[in-house]
């Protein structure tokens, strides 16, 4: 198998094999993408990577085994068939120790696959040698900007909160004239103007409501502005911003000051997304129990902090909680309830990596890259901090 060195490998000979991939089927529950999509195989396939599926990991995202085909790939009829030859594995969710234990010794393994926050998941990697390559931890940086996949579904999952909380709603998001007199359009309140919190503004005009948002990063006010909706100012200036542009973490005073802020627009709400996050902690608290309860009967919450729990007080995840006639929705990988557009993007983002890791289709790991090295987990047994010791010893 053709297997990644440390530091800077000398040139491999000119029959060495291609890198061999394999796309399995995604086993977690709820999820309907797949890792790579058969357009994004032909191009790998053109050049020079070989190619195995396992039997219908497609399907959900509207692709057959025969598209897979086409594109030149071999199908393969379950998990261990599929895996048996690879260099490299792609996902989109973390493997079970059983997948785990079918992924070839040495392997790498490119997905989302979190930043170490399980200790014994990260055991399980090391003790089959593999070589981890998470999209949680590519780089914020200009050249890794096309491998943003945590962008990609955070679009996806922005755009299909409002369709949710549309849906939800008893009100028209639109203002409309009709022969009953005027029906007055929704009001929208988006938390968080990242990726989602934009994409959820978006989606939320293009629908007709009137929108306003708040973020704790003053330097969004001018994206919120392009979108035509209104931002919700205080003087907070710089405290709230984090390394690479995120969201960081603020002192309860602060904090206090923002949820006053929040629950005084509730009353004239109808409909709040919230999508505050803060990488690697806990979603920060903008809505407590008393807040909602500011809100009218009929409103609507959509909390997409709910895996990290919870921009509200009252958010259970992967449920709907009524509270004095509020319904808060803590739904739950919302992008993979639109496989074939998330699968679309996922699979770019991964192409990316792929091709950075792999160039002319053959493993050159160069561990003085930041890219390489900053989306590592854990290779060879090794903890990313080992490999970036051993970049600077080259």
């Amino acid at each position: 198998m053709v297997r990644g060195s440390y530091c800077h490998p000398a040139p491999e000979p000119i029959d060495s094999p291609a890198v061999r991939i394999a796309i399995p089927r995604e086993t977690a529950p709820r999820e309907q993408r797949v890792a790579l999509i058969p357009e994004i195989v032909a191009k790998l396939v053109k050049a020079g990577f070989a190619a195995s599926v396992e039997t219908g990991a497609g399907l959900r995202a509207g692709h057959t085994d025969d598209t897979y085909r086409t594109a030149g790939a071999t199908v393969a009829p379950d998990l261990a068939s599929c895996v048996a030859a690879a260099d490299a594995v792609f996902k989109v969710r973390e493997p079970s120790p059983d997948e785990i234990a079918a992924l070839p010794l040495g392997s790498l393994l490119l997905g989302l696959l979190g930043r170490g926050e399980d200790p014994a998941q990260v055991q399980r990697y090391q003790a089959r040698r593999l070589g981890v390559f998470s999209l949680h931890m590519v780089p914020r940086i200009s050249r890794a900007q096309k491998m943003d996949a945590l962008s990609s579904m955070a679009a996806c999952a922005g755009y299909k909160s409002v369709l949710l909380a549309a849906s939800a709603s008893g009100k028209f998001f639109p203002l409309l004239m009709t022969a009953a007199g005027t029906v007055a359009p929704s009001r929208v309140f988006v938390l968080g103007a990242g990726v989602a919190g934009l994409q959820a503004i978006a989606t939320a005009r293009r629908l007709g409501a009137v929108v306003e948002a708040f973020d704790v990063r003053p330097a969004v006010k001018e994206e919120v502005h392009s979108l035509g909706a209104s931002f919700v100012e205080m003087s907070l200036g710089d405290a709230g911003v984090g390394a690479g542009g995120y969201a960081k973490e603020m002192d309860e005073q602060r904090n206090e000051q923002i949820r006053q802020t929040i629950a005084a627009r509730l009353p004239n709400t109808d409909v709040v997304i919230a999508t505050a996050s803060i990488p690697g902690r806990r979603a920060p608290l903008l809505l407590t129990a008393e807040a909602v309860e500011r809100m009218k009967p009929g409103s609507v919450i959509v909390d997409l902090a709910a895996e990290s729990g919870g921009n509200c007080a009252l958010t259970q995840p992967d449920a709907t909680v009524v509270h004095q006639g509020v319904s808060i929705l803590g739904p739950l990988d919302l992008a993979a309830t639109l496989p074939t557009h998330a699968s679309q993007m996922y699979s770019r983002n991964l192409y990316e990596l792929i091709v950075h890791l792999a160039k002319d289709a053959k493993l050159n790991l160069d561990w003085s890259d930041e890219i390489t090295r900053g989306s590592c987990l854990t290779f060879d047994g090794r903890p990313t901090g080992e490999l970036a010791t051993a970049a600077k010893g080259a």
